[in-house]
């Protein structure tokens, strides 16, 4: 897995991390459960980037 998608994966789990503290200090309830969303997809998609490193790791 490169680098840059690795990376992306992490911005889009900050991103939701963000915009759920947002939503939960505006009381925007709509906003902090799109947040959620977006940390927790972020964070599948970063342990499947693991996963997937571990698998292909050729000692």
């Amino acid at each position: 897995m490169s680098m840059q998608d690795k990376a992306e994966h992490k911005g889009e789990e900050l991103k939701g991390a963000i915009k759920e503290g947002v939503g939960k200090l505006t009381g925007n309830e709509r906003l902090e459960a799109e947040g959620m969303v977006e940390k927790n997809v972020g964070k599948v998609k970063h342990t499947a980037d693991e996963i997937r490193d571990d698998l292909t790791d050729k000692d």
